[in-house]
């Protein structure tokens, strides 16, 4: 086994896959049931390094000077200092960084006498100094600035997934339930994939969808989709004509939008049903990646549409109507609803990560687990470093051992 890559063992039926060790020593390399899977960023102990450059600028500079003679000058290196530590530093010690500096030109000056500071180059070299001191100091106020209007939009962002993406309850209409979102790219914390799950008067309903495209435009698709279907799931009787309502919807709020601010142009998605009292689960797909279901014995099936429709946004291009598809859902069995970002995710040699392979034979006691396992797995698999976002739905019919509200 290739380092970075997991292992393909499949693991005993019935025992948990998070508490199988792999040859590290790890269980799966995961990290506890429902902590959140962390990435620890390559370049942290370069940035670590870096804040101690100013200082040993400056160190290096006086040793420079005191072991040379009058011809040479350390300038370039106190020069250098006060900049570095513009933007890593406080701004206390980027002063602090400035007046060593000056210091450390002054010094050599005043160590060799009157000929020293009479020299002709004295004087610019430490108004150079003392200029870029000053302007390092204010490069320090606008890069903190900076940091705090980032900071101030990384809250607006956390605020805005948390009202449009919702973490569902662990725990709905009798079914266990976990949601996970991946960015691929760091620091983000929305994009075009979407998740909703709701309790009804039919049941438990929920939906998966990719938004075609990035940017604001798919972030809109994904509020007007997620708000079209929680009311249309409390209202409408039938699955079919929620998945209606979301056509009708996204083709309204695109002709109200145009121009830059148009939603993109189609959205895939996946619709399920969990009869109250029933051991099924009715699916509408709309042009999305199949749910996997996942056995209590460790069996694995695609749950593949019979009779394949066209993404949300297309349906005027074909009138046949949506039909749903029943299939069983036993007890102990956990349905997986992902996007593309699971199933196209490369490797460096761009072989695909294959979710039905690698689940094959594994068995998960919660929900959470599996979605932490397949999240750390196809970040190990794309080398950390993923091309698109990934949400995952994992909803688990509860065994003997839990009983059934319905």
């Amino acid at each position: 086994m290739r380092s970075g890559e997991v292992e393909d063992t499949i693991r005993p039926v019935g025992r948990s896959a998070a508490a199988v060790p792999l040859p590290d020593g790890s269980a799966d390399g995961l990290p506890a049931a429902g902590r959140r899977w962390r990435i620890t960023s390559a370049g942290a102990p370069a940035r670590a390094l870096a804040r101690f450059l100013p200082a040993l600028l400056l160190v290096t500079g006086a040793c420079y000077d005191r072991l040379t003679s009058a011809s040479f000058t350390a300038v370039p290196l106190f020069t250098a200092a006060p900049l570095v530590a513009a933007p890593l530093l406080s701004r206390r010690a980027t002063v602090l960084t400035g007046a060593a500096a000056v210091a450390g030109v002054l010094a050599p000056a005043l160590i060799g006498g009157p000929s020293a500071v009479l020299r002709a180059d004295a004087p610019t070299e430490l108004l150079t100094v003392a200029t870029v001191a000053v302007l390092a100091v204010l490069l320090n106020l606008l890069v903190r600035r900076g940091d705090e209007r980032l900071a101030s939009a990384r809250e607006i962002a956390e605020a805005a997934q948390r009202a449009v993406l919702p973490e569902p309850a662990g725990r709905i209409g009798g079914l266990e339930v976990a949601a996970r979102y991946e960015a691929a790219q760091a620091g983000a914390f929305i994009g075009g994939d979407l998740y909703a799950v709701q309790e009804t008067p039919y049941g438990v309903r929920l939906v998966v969808g990719d938004v075609c495209g990035k940017g604001m435009g798919s972030v809109a698709a994904v509020a007007v989709v997620i708000g079209a279907f929680r009311e249309a799931a409390e209202q409408e009787a039938t699955l079919e004509a929620v998945a209606r309502r979301l056509e009708r919807a996204l083709a309204r709020e695109g002709a109200r939008r145009d121009g830059a601010d148009a939603l993109e142009g189609f959205t895939t998605a996946v619709l399920a049903e969990f009869p109250y009292g029933g051991g099924t689960v009715g699916i509408v797909n709309r042009g999305h990646p199949p749910p996997l279901l996942l056995c209590a014995d460790g069996a694995l099936r695609t749950l593949l549409a019979r009779d394949p429709a066209l993404p949300l946004g297309l349906g005027e291009l074909c009138a046949r109507p949506d039909r749903v598809e029943e299939s069983a859902f036993p007890p102990g069995a956990t349905l997986l609803f992902h996007t593309d970002g699971l199933s196209e995710a490369r490797d460096a040699h761009g072989r695909f990560y294959d979710p039905g392979h690698r689940l094959a034979g594994r068995a998960f006691g919660d929900p959470r687990d599996l979605l932490t396992a397949l999240a750390a797995e196809v970040r190990r698999h794309c080398g950390g470093g993923m091309t698109d976002d990934m949400a995952l739905l994992a909803v688990r019919r509860p065994g003997p051992e839990w009983p059934e509200p319905y």
